[in-house]
């Protein structure tokens, strides 16, 4: 499991971090473009020596030094920590030579609908066999690639694809395709609506059969024409079954041990998903392993969310000693990463005005401005009021275009004006 990441002059901010992540769930929240997704990427990083896009992290300009330090538990006893400095000589960010410990099963769900697989029975290698073009580093898959299939270097097929993939373990009677099922209900949206797949279906004068989802309403809707949200998740059961079919057998063949755990990245989880599903999607996935194994393996979610839903669901069964909230902030101008005392919050509009998400109000911004304007006027504030709502007749007309009839700041502000009569213009 992750450990601990720790970034200087790479990334947000000259120093970032560190970060200490709990070893079950982990949430990442934020506002845009302050570094959350980038902390995946760098997590994928330190515990796959890859990059999911193919691109590495670019150092800061003008930073004296560039550096990634992280550590990570292994099956055997002992963390892994290690420090990267990165060299501007050849543009790399350079690791200890030789094969690292090994993390896990890494997988690394992209909110654009990309994915990526590490997979220590097959992508497990040192740095001289780097040469061998029949092996990958890491399997990435483009959104297309997901689909239709993935290839190497020499026209090596590493993955079918969820099209071919999918139909034929359903034709064959595949073990492959029982674990889908499984999975696909684990990982349905509520319990009067399962996903649950359908027969084969060919789309107008395509020789393709495609796999299809039976709908409540009793009809077969081929995947690719289902809901954005559905192909999401029926892109990540078919990838968590692919990854851990071959996983398995890859470890039968070459006399492995099966890994003890398993690690999921996932950028904006409620990316798609009806509110239903998005309070049901990360208790799913804390049981999808034990659906598809049996067994209770240990799994690690890093979860980089916008939705207050998502951490709604966790509240029956956030263990603080397992699991960890963190808030990336701008302070002062400065991207600030923060590991947040967990409290419950009880619905989705505490939870939008907690630190995690940091809203004043749960509202509409005009409602919020009336709103602000009304209580500056009734504590006689007039400086904070903005040029637009200088008045008490504007602030009133505001509040009735804003707010709905049963809305609970409605009692003070009635109140207040009947207290004050006739003072309806700014000092």
């Amino acid at each position: 499991m992750l450990k601990s990441l720790h970034l200087q002059g790479v990334g947000p901010a000259r120093v970032f971090g560190p970060v200490e992540f709990a070893p079950r769930l982990n949430f990442i929240s934020g506002d845009n473009g302050l570094g959350k997704s980038f902390l995946l990427d760098i997590a994928w990083w330190t515990l796959t020596r890859t990059w999911a896009r193919g691109v590495p992290a670019a150092p800061q300009r003008g930073a004296k030094k560039s550096s990634i330090s992280y550590a990570y538990s292994k099956s055997t006893p002992g963390d892994f920590t290690e420090e990267s400095v990165f060299k501007h000589a050849d543009q790399s960010w350079p690791v200890k030579p030789g094969r690292p410990p090994i993390p896990g099963v890494v997988i690394y769900a992209g909110v654009d609908g990309s994915f990526a697989a590490w997979d220590p029975a097959r992508n497990y290698w040192s740095d001289k066999d780097a040469q061998t073009f029949e092996r990958l580093r890491a399997f990435n898959f483009t959104p297309d690639d997901v689909w239709k299939g993935l290839e190497g270097a020499g026209g090596i097929r590493h993955c079918n694809g969820l099209i071919q993939d999918w139909v034929l373990w359903q034709k064959g009677n595949d073990p492959a395709f029982g674990d889908l099922v499984k999975v696909l209900d684990a990982l349905s949206p509520s319990g009067q609506e399962h996903l649950t797949p359908g027969d084969p279906v060919r789309v107008g004068l395509d020789v393709t059969d495609y796999p299809s989802l039976r709908m409540p309403y009793g009809q077969d809707v081929p995947l690719v024409h289902a809901s954005a949200g559905m192909r999401r998740i029926a892109a990540l059961a078919y990838l968590l079954v692919w990854t851990w079919r071959e996983h398995q057998l890859a470890c039968a063949q070459t006399r492995r041990n099966p890994a003890k755990e398993i690690i999921f990245l996932i950028d904006e989880i409620e990316c798609h998903l009806h509110p239903q599903w998005q309070r049901r999607i990360v208790p799913a996935l804390m049981n999808v392993m034990r659906a598809l194994t049996g067994k209770n393996v240990p799994v690690q979610l890093l979860v980089a969310t916008h939705s207050p839903l998502v951490l709604a669901s966790v509240e029956p069964e956030f263990d603080e000693d397992q699991d960890a909230i963190f808030t990336i902030k701008l302070q002062a101008g400065k991207a600030e990463v923060s590991h947040e005392a967990w409290a419950k919050q009880g619905d989705v509009v505490n939870w939008l005005v907690s630190d995690a998400f940091g809203l004043q109000q749960a509202r509409s911004v005009e409602a919020e401005e009336a709103i602000e304007a009304a209580e500056a006027w009734m504590r006689n504030d007039k400086q904070a009021l903005p040029p637009y709502l200088s008045d008490q007749q504007q602030i009133d007309e505001a509040l009735r275009r804003t707010l709905p009839g049963s809305d609970h700041f409605w009692p003070r502000w009635v109140v207040w004006v009947e207290k004050h009569p006739g003072q309806t213009t700014s000092a």
